[in-house]
């Protein structure tokens, strides 16, 4: 990454006494902030935690020659130093006097959104949400330039406090051909995200702080008239801005919808509960918790529906590694509206686990990773000592990622045996998209569309007696296929086997958990006798797959289907 700071402006408006340690200092380059506080000594902000600079506090003298080397200070006590990206904040006393200053390090680094490169091309509005200081400038900063430089779009910036382009009329090069309005006063940023959007004919806007009810209505607005967003809003988490009544319209916003008896009695949830009201202003939502750790939502709207209603939400966690590549990882949670907080969620097994590298490397072939098992298998010492995990219930021979759909019966005690037993089960509420349907056998008769539906996807339909825990646990150990499973043990499958038959055995369950089970696609081993097929094939009726044997011999080989 490049990084430009023009650190060297900053130190000059800082007394001598300040600005000496600070140029003489280890950690220089990686400066967050100086504080001056009246009465108080000196002290620069770093990543790994405060120093002081000097014994010598700071008098009436030192803030007055730091304000008067910079700019005025707005409405909001915020100031720059021209065609630069530092940030200059005061506080004043109820006299209007300044007795502290926050001198903010401005930093235009490029590279930084390479993180998420592959959301701007998709032309949907994206919301950045994070903590102050974790970066959200910075990255809108630099998705701009991509914008406007590389993609050649028409962008304008509202820069509320100059901190996007910088103090002065000449915005700083940082944004590239990006055009940036300047707002007289903060309150008035609203209407100014509207005159860009009627008079200069832009494709896309970069908001900086939305934090008022007014703002998140024109962002609605300007979302309506087709322009791309990028915006910027405090809070950790997506569902703390849900929670916001104020900011709450940027995802859609939030209504009690009262149900009728039948369908709350289908849902097994109360009457009253809470849905999405309208479509969101932004499809994107980014959490950015530390400057090399992101966790992206891309499908706003279903993932505030899967909130709101206490189901399954998927989380994608991108990483900077220090080799330039990016690292993505899904995990399925387990979301709760009652706190909306991060302790609400229940994490279980992870879906996947895949690497995206910057400079797009290809990935060896399936088949290239299941030949070189076997011979990583003759490596081996013995037979006796060769382990394998505890299959009472491992959760990589079923796929982690598996929806029911539940028809009248009751999706609380469903819930509470998923999480007691962590199974890898989540509760959806579209028939047509399930895996399988567990229904109450008494009211399941009389609906004979589900039977249609069921029918027509190839769905298998559980039913049971009643609505109760002991009934539920045992279906959903039947469509998980756990009591015969249960009972299997690898120790006596590889029992009195030569070293050929367990090649074969581990190669057919490497491709059964990693691409049948894991990908859900269909996958050839290599060929091989037919005693050995044999035995492959019934390692397949233990995962409760199918599997037919194709090809002439000495070449047959089997095929295994998701």
């Amino acid at each position: 990454m490049l990084i430009a700071d023009d650190l060297d402006k900053l130190l000059e408006i800082l007394p001598d006494f300040v600005r000496i340690p600070l140029e003489k200092h280890q950690d220089r380059k990686s400066l967050i902030e100086v504080v001056m506080d009246l009465g108080r000594r000196p002290e620069a902000r770093f990543p790994n935690g405060p120093d002081y600079l000097s014994n010598r506090t700071i008098s009436w003298q030192d803030l007055d020659f730091c304000t008067r080397r910079i700019g005025n200070f707005s409405n909001d006590n915020r100031s720059g130093i021209e065609r630069t990206l530092h940030r200059i904040s005061s506080i004043r006393n109820r006299q209007g006097s300044i007795v502290g200053l926050t001198c903010r390090v401005g930093r235009a680094i490029f590279g930084t959104i390479s993180i998420a490169r592959d959301l701007l091309e998709r032309k949907e509005s994206i919301l950045l949400l994070g903590k102050p200081g974790v970066g959200k400038t910075t990255a809108i900063r630099e998705i701009a330039r991509i914008l406007a430089d590389e993609m050649e779009k028409r962008v304008v910036i509202i820069d509320t406090s100059n901190e996007i382009a910088g103090d002065g009329d000449i915005p700083h090069p940082a944004i590239g051909r990006a055009r940036r309005m300047q707002v007289a006063r903060p309150e008035l940023q609203h209407q100014v995200m509207i005159e860009a959007v009627e008079n200069h004919m832009p494709e896309v806007i970069i908001i900086d702080e939305i934090g008022t009810e007014l703002e998140a209505l024109a962002a609605r607005t300007i979302a309506e008239r087709g322009v791309q967003l990028v915006g910027t809003a405090h809070g950790n988490y997506l569902e703390s801005l849900i929670k916001n009544p104020v900011l709450s319209d940027l995802v859609g916003g939030i209504q009690y919808v009262t149900l009728g008896d039948d369908e709350a009695k289908r849902r097994g949830t109360q009457k009253s509960i809470l849905e999405r009201k309208a479509a969101p202003a932004f499809q994107v939502a980014i959490e950015i918790h530390t400057r090399n750790s992101w966790v992206v939502h891309e499908k706003v709207d279903q993932i505030v529906d899967q909130i709101l209603q206490g189901s399954c939400t998927l989380t994608q966690r991108r990483k900077f590694n220090e080799d330039g590549s990016v690292f993505i990882e899904c995990n399925p949670f387990l979301a709760s509206y009652n706190t909306l907080s991060k302790a609400s969620f229940k994490k279980i097994q992870p879906f996947s686990s895949s690497r995206y590298l910057v400079n797009n490397k290809d990935l060896l072939h399936s088949n290239n990773n299941l030949s070189n098992s076997r011979n990583s298998l003759k490596s081996s010492k013995a037979l006796d000592s060769f382990q394998h995990p505890s299959p009472i219930f491992n959760q990589s021979h079923f796929p982690a990622y598996f929806s029911l759909y539940a028809y009248f019966v009751n999706v609380q005690q469903i819930e509470a045996v998923i999480n007691t037993l962590q199974l890898p089960l989540f509760i959806t509420k579209d028939a047509i998209k399930a895996d399988a349907i567990l229904a109450l056998r008494s009211s399941v008769k009389q609906n004979s569309k589900l039977r249609q539906i069921a029918k027509a996807k190839n769905i298998t339909i559980y039913t049971i007696y009643s609505s109760t825990i002991p009934h539920i646990t045992r279906a959903l150990r039947k469509v998980l296929n756990l009591n015969s499973f249960s009972q299997f043990s690898w120790k006596q499958l590889y029992k009195n086997k030569t070293y050929e038959q367990i090649e074969a055995l581990e190669e057919a369950r490497e491709a059964i958990e990693k691409i049948v089970i894991k990908k859900k696609e269909i996958v050839e081993l290599l060929s091989c006798v037919a005693n050995l097929r044999k035995i492959q094939h019934h390692l397949v009726k233990i995962y409760n797959l199918k599997a037919r044997s194709f090809g002439e011999e000495p070449n047959r080989r089997l095929r295994i289907y998701p």
